[in-house]
């Protein structure tokens, strides 16, 4: 199983760190390792003093697949849930300033908790408009909606699949919108889809 990061693709969270828009989708990728799942806690790691929070849509890959056109990768996925991509920021910056990749800022252990839910395409309408949020202590922290992606679902598939074999129980995290910001212990995070509870995750 594989974890897929899709980086920069909203336009305003783009903005809010300085970045280049990419023309093509900017892809990093999480080990296992990094999964946190069913409710367990981050703990916020000792090598870093600046963790941010990036809640994002994440597709479950059903099916095998490489070189696919984008007009059958609907049919690659059957399934979105909410997954947070922890950020070590101050790791990040460095690691950016030496032109080196991010995976030590980004992919670290129990960097991606994920939904213990994940909702089946066929019951969620269009997936071109589905709204979600993160809740940081009950205060709304970020807001998305999937019509503003920069690389739509589809794109995201067919891009990638051009590289990477994409293999069923694959999941795809599709970029975070504006926001983003620390986490400290004692904080709570809850990610909605729609106005759907998804994600809890205590920060430790």
């Amino acid at each position: 199983m594989k974890i897929i990061c899709v980086g920069r693709n909203y336009a305003d969270h783009i903005a809010e760190l300085q970045n280049e828009t990419p023309s093509d989708p900017v892809i990093f990728m999480k080990p296992e390792t990094a999964l946190v799942q069913r409710g367990q806690p981050f703990f916020v790691p000792d090598f870093s003093r600046d963790v941010h929070h990036e809640l994002e849509l994440v597709l479950r890959v059903c099916k095998n697949g490489r070189h696919i056109d984008e007009e059958f990768a609907p049919t690659y996925y059957d399934a979105i849930g909410l997954g947070i991509d922890f950020t070590a920021r101050d790791l990040q910056s460095e690691l950016k300033q030496k032109g080196l990749p991010w995976e030590l800022a980004k992919a670290f252990d129990g960097s991606a908790p994920i939904s213990p839910v994940f909702r089946p395409v066929s019951e969620l309408g269009d997936v071109r408009n589905l709204n979600f949020r993160l809740e940081v202590n009950g205060q709304v922290r970020q807001r998305g909606n999937s019509g503003l992606l920069l690389h739509p679902f589809a794109r995201i598939i067919s891009f990638v699949s051009q590289f990477i074999t994409l293999k069923q129980g694959d999941l795809i995290f599709t970029g975070t919108p504006a926001g983003v910001g620390p986490v400290v212990p004692g904080d709570e995070l809850r990610g909605f889809l729609d106005d759907e509870l998804l994600l809890s995750v205590p920060v430790r």
